[in-house]
């Protein structure tokens, strides 16, 4: 069962959602690219999820439980003390990182192992008091490049990197670097990634899948397969099945 809540409105700019998931049955899930960092609580302790260029498998056994707070594509700045791209594809645990100042996080790893057995409502509490925290982080480190939502949204238009980049009265090579210490990658990889995602969400709303290609900027339905299957490793009507 997964459930999601809007973060902290003081923090709404940084964050997507809190969020828990506890796993009915065991197997291999897919955490597939959306652009986010996640700060996670889970069955091997608190660790860091990169932003990833690819399907990522998560070996999963029944009641484990995963806790996290979700941060908006682009919006980590320097609130984890490492850069962004560092963190690409990995899963870092938060010691490795020397953790967070203010942050006990095996306190808090013990505050939702307690609350998990009470109920979503104590979860709730133990990630508000986190939020806190994660607030006091956010004001004494320098924020995100504030171009990083323009640069997303208009590459999620379908726009290509090149008239991106002139828009915003940049080179192609300061666009990279821009997108590189935002996202952790470079604009192409972000531009697959958002148009991925707006993929599956027109495909979980019903749309047939021509016009979810067309909608979401590929040039046809084979290149959308093609993407998909690179992105999510399960072709997109196999992705959005799952819960």
């Amino acid at each position: 069962m997964y459930r999601e809540w809007a973060p902290d409105p003081v923090l709404a700019d940084r964050l997507v959602c809190v969020w828990t998931r506890v796993t009915a049955s065991g197997g291999t899930g897919l955490v597939v690219p959306d652009g986010c960092v996640d700060l996670v609580w889970g069955p091997r302790g608190p660790h860091v999820a990169g932003p990833d260029t690819g399907p990522m498998p998560v070996a999963m056994s029944p009641g484990d439980r995963y806790t996290g707070i979700r941060f908006r594509p682009g919006a980590v700045g320097e609130a984890l003390g490492v850069p962004v791209e560092a963190l690409r594809d990995l899963r870092v645990p938060l010691t490795d990182l020397g953790g967070l100042p203010g942050l006990d996080a095996e306190a808090v790893s013990a505050a939702i192992a307690a609350a998990g057995t009470a109920g979503d409502g104590d979860v709730r509490d133990v990630l508000g008091a986190v939020q806190e925290s994660l607030a006091v982080r956010l004001r004494a480190t320098p924020g995100p490049d504030p171009a990083a939502p323009v640069v997303a949204e208009a590459l999620r238009t379908g726009r290509s990197v090149g008239e991106v980049a002139r828009d915003l009265g940049l080179s192609e090579r300061q666009l990279h670097r821009r997108c590189v210490r935002a996202f952790g990658y470079g604009p192409k990889t972000l531009q697959r990634v958002v148009r991925f995602q707006r993929a599956v969400r027109l495909a979980r709303r019903g749309a047939g899948l021509a016009e979810v290609a067309l909608a979401s900027g590929y040039a046809d339905q084979s290149h959308m397969s093609n993407e998909v299957r690179r992105l999510a490793g399960v072709p997109l009507r196999q992705l959005v099945s799952r819960p």
